[in-house]
């Protein structure tokens, strides 16, 4: 009797158990579902987009080029009708000349003789003929010169449409355009507040604008372009930061990060680096170098040194001089 009671009061939770872990799978799994559906939406998005632009800066290049064509065949309509209107008038100026010459054949009171007369005649039958055919020919004329001011017209005509539509095309790829570079900022914004959130916000790391500011000793010893050990584990935060960054940036968008390297005034002369032109390139490109080691792409990044040209304090201290040792780290279009 009493094991019997034992075994009543015994209660198995390993069912109950099982199903609330399916049920947790479940919606772990709708979860997934849902994230790798959105991610699908907006590669799409991003690539109707970069098939938007290319078909606009191709509708351009199409308009540019008829409007090109109309133009210089507009010039020749303009050629050729300055040229009919020249013709035109010297053939009305020979009308008028003959019209003269015939008026004055018939002028004067002294009787004429026959055989004269028949030649005067003559003179004037010919000159009515000729006269005949400059008006026909200075009536072709007239219809060719507004035919040619019809066709310039029409041309005039194409010419402000294709203008018109060019402008329309131009605005709507400036608009495309200005949409990327407003989702290229909201990444560098995001990738900005990622990077203060895993440097624990120091102070002497900060945002200028568009780029982020490090001092050149959180990465390297004074004169020297070799990363420190501290600058590595700061650089391995970075790395992670960007790698994030690149699974979250559409392929369609061309961007790289550009390194840039920044040195004090004051000169430095050594074997190794001649200059401060040559120190601060080699910072950059051992920062790079870094980056690409721990498994960075190489297309979205870029070194650059400006040496001491770049000052952000201009005055002689040891705080201006500290200001502007530093490295610089800017998101842009490549």
């Amino acid at each position: 009797m009493a094991r019997a009671r034992r075994q009543q009061r015994h209660v198995d939770y390993w069912p109950g158990f099982v199903d609330a872990l399916a049920t947790l799978l479940m919606a772990i799994i709708f979860l997934l579902s849902v994230f790798v559906v959105a991610q699908f939406i907006l590669a799409q998005e991003a690539s109707n987009k970069d098939t938007a632009l290319q078909r606009l800066n191709l509708q351009i290049a199409e308009l540019t080029e008829s409007l090109a064509m109309e133009r210089t065949s507009k010039r020749s309509m303009a050629d050729e009708l300055a040229a009919l209107q020249a013709s035109l008038a010297g053939a009305e100026a020979e009308r008028d000349r003959l019209r003269g010459e015939q008026a004055g054949a018939g002028v004067g009171t002294a009787p004429v003789p026959t055989a004269e007369l028949d030649q005067q005649r003559d003179i004037s039958a010919r000159a009515l003929a000729q006269v005949e055919l400059l008006n026909q020919q200075i009536a072709a004329l007239r219809r060719q010169i507004a035919a040619l001011e019809d066709a310039l017209e029409a041309s005039e005509a194409r010419g402000r449409e294709s203008n018109a539509k060019i402008a329309d095309l131009g605005s709507r790829l400036n608009v495309a355009l200005a949409q990327r570079v407003q989702e290229l900022a909201r990444y560098r914004s995001d990738f900005f507040g990622k990077l203060r959130e895993i440097l624990a916000n120091r102070p002497d790391i900060r945002i200028e604008g568009d780029r982020f500011v490090f001092p050149s000793e959180v990465f390297f010893d004074v004169g020297s372009a070799a990363i420190s050990p501290s600058g590595r584990q700061q650089l391995d935060k970075l790395a992670d930061a960007l790698k994030q960054l690149e699974t979250q940036i559409p392929d369609e968008i061309a961007w790289v990060l550009r390194v840039d390297g920044h040195t004090d005034k004051r000169p430095v002369n050594s074997f190794q680096f001649p200059s401060n032109w040559e120190l601060s390139a080699a910072r950059a490109i051992e920062v790079v170098k870094y980056l690409v080691s721990r498994g960075i792409s190489p297309q979205h990044l870029v070194a650059a040194g400006f040496g001491e040209f770049q000052p952000i304090d201009t005055a002689d201290t040891e705080e201006a001089f500290a200001k502007n040792r530093r490295l610089e780290l800017k998101l842009t279009e490549r």
